[in-house]
């Protein structure tokens, strides 16, 4: 037997498409501003504004470049920024884990020392790209569906 949960509970434990918006915003706003804080990102002399070349690594696991935290810190305004509404909030969830599935593959497919690998992304960036994808599209699906159903006042 399954259980279908009902929007209140949802609400009620603090996960909404505001909240959830706001969240994955904040950390990656937080993610963006740690990559360019030495010691928490190691080889912080060897950080270049792009490319396979640059050797810093945030908490000593994940390739970044100056662009790369640019890149967070403009993707987490954009989360706080949609969060206003729950239809932004919503296609900020499903379109930026589109964007970072797609990611996923490019980081698969190209050569990690390429100039294709501008950004730059290493496997761990990878593997965290495509959990980042999964989960932002499955939150967006399942707190969106919650909120269309709030919205046709529907009693389940």
């Amino acid at each position: 037997m399954t259980t279908a949960s009902h929007p209140a509970q949802h609400h009620m434990m603090g996960l909404t498409l505001h909240n959830t918006a706001i969240g994955i915003g904040a950390v990656f706003l937080l993610v963006g501003v740690l990559g360019f804080i030495p010691g928490i990102t190691t080889n912080y002399g060897a950080m270049t504004f792009a490319g396979p070349e640059s050797g810093a690594m945030l908490l000593g696991v994940f390739q970044v470049s100056i662009l790369h935290n640019i890149v967070h810190l403009l993707f987490g305004a954009a989360g706080i920024a949609m969060a206003r509404t729950n239809s932004m909030a919503r296609w900020f969830l499903l379109g930026g884990g589109a964007v970072y599935l797609l990611l996923w593959i490019y980081g698969l497919v190209i050569d990690m020392n390429a100039a294709a690998n501008f950004v730059p992304f290493n496997t761990a960036d990878n593997w965290l790209h495509l959990v980042l994808g999964v989960g932002m599209v499955g939150l967006g699906l399942w707190l969106g569906r919650d909120a269309m159903e709030k919205r046709k006042g529907s009693p389940m």
